[in-house]
């Protein structure tokens, strides 16, 4: 089977997205930030901002300097979500959406007589009609359409914005020699300096190397997966599993301590913790991270809890965590790892059932009469203190705030 996957990628979706609602900001230089301040980072940057250099984790202050006239616009990620629902919504109505990769990818699977590449293209050309049509004419995306997921993604990447690219079983390994290692999902900075390692610089000499030698240099399975992805086979790639949960949130400049901080951690540990319910899924680890203004510095905490899912197991775990922090934070981050399912979960004396039982009854009343409703006291110096924020990887739901 010569391609079988369609990949779609929104392009520069936070920025477009202003665009699309402010027609004001149409054709300019346009960087989302989470706040307007000089310390922050942009998040997203539309085309017309890009091609000065700023890119998502640009300075506000550097964005400045490269982009004379650059115009910042703060989040506003309730937004992004219903945006996000309208294109599933769009794109639905031309084909079934296979899964959903990302707040603006997304990947389709191919059937009867839409595996020829002609029809193939047909739809990814009417997938983009129907985006301008029932989302709006600048909320552009590229596809791309290849036998596997994973060529699927590298090719919606090679050619942008609102690009078309068609990757085959006979076009490998030629068509991907142009890339360079990092252009490959799953080859990081990391991962790179271990192929230098292997006498690897270019994808020419990726694509040539055996399976063995990909599993010596990856560690692992991975390392034979990559070399079937890169002959165009598919492996299963889509466990519909998560993970992990986690929220992050910059500190505005009045809680830039100890304290404020940690205000902000309690909020994004409620709000990991109702989604965490949410998806019916308990954790055994959690983690802080910390930045601060100096790059270089930062701070990771992490423990092993028993299974839970309730706040109040949690908060106890964070207040621990948190006990020998530094310095004065520039960047919260809280992470819930090693999740299991309801139907995994092994059950213990010790769970904190009357914990979860309240916990529980807090996301049936916000559910009912609006987030924010009832809430845990020791967010109640600052409610707003962490918004909804979206993960490039999660799509949040509207009422978890």
């Amino acid at each position: 089977m010569s391609i079988r996957w369609l990949f779609l990628d929104i392009n520069s979706f936070f920025a477009s997205v202003e665009q699309q609602e402010q027609p004001h900001l149409r054709g300019k230089p346009v960087a989302v930030v989470p706040m307007l301040a000089e310390t922050t980072s942009a998040i997203a940057a539309s085309y017309e901002a890009k091609a000065f250099g700023v890119k998502t984790g640009t300075r506000v202050s550097d964005a400045r300097k490269m982009c004379p006239g650059i115009i910042f616009v703060e989040a506003d990620h309730d937004l992004y979500v219903k945006y996000h629902h309208k294109i599933i919504e769009a794109v639905e109505s031309c084909v079934p959406v296979a899964a959903v990769m990302s707040i603006d990818e997304m990947i389709c699977e191919l059937k009867g007589s839409q595996l020829e590449i002609e029809n193939a293209k047909s739809l990814a050309l009417k997938i983009k009609r129907t985006l301008a049509e029932k989302v709006g004419e600048f909320v552009k995306c590229s596809v791309g359409i290849a036998p596997n997921r994973f060529l699927a993604k590298i090719g919606s990447d090679m050619q942008k914005p609102d690009g078309l690219t068609v990757i085959t079983k006979e076009d490998l390994p030629h068509k991907l020699h142009s890339l360079q290692l990092r252009d490959f999902t799953g080859i990081g900075s990391q991962m790179e300096k271990r192929l230098r390692v292997a006498g690897v610089y270019k994808t020419e000499v990726l694509c040539s190397l055996s399976k063995e030698m990909l599993r010596q240099i990856w560690g692992g399975v991975l390392g034979e997966h990559f070399y079937e992805w890169l002959r165009g086979n598919d492996t299963d790639q889509l466990t519909g599993k998560t993970k992990s949960i986690s929220h992050s949130h910059v500190l505005p400049p009045d809680l830039r301590n100890k304290e404020g901080a940690y205000l902000v951690a309690q909020k994004l540990l409620h709000k990991a913790a109702f989604r965490l319910r949410k998806i019916n899924m308990w954790a055994s680890t959690i983690a802080v991270h910390v930045s601060y203004e100096d790059d270089e510095k930062y701070f990771e905490n992490s423990s092993r809890v028993m299974e839970c899912q309730d706040n109040f197991s949690l908060l106890q775990a964070l207040q621990d965590l948190w006990k020998p922090l530094p310095g004065r934070p520039l960047k919260v981050a809280v992470w819930l790892n090693n999740l299991v399912s309801n139907e995994e979960h092994n059950l213990s004396f010790f769970e904190n059932e009357r914990g979860l039982q309240v916990s529980q009854s807090l996301d049936e009343i916000n559910a009912k009469f609006g987030k924010g409703s009832v809430y845990f006291g020791g967010v109640s110096a600052d409610k707003t203190a962490a918004p909804n924020r979206i993960s490039f990887t999660s799509i949040p739901d509207l009422e978890a705030d």
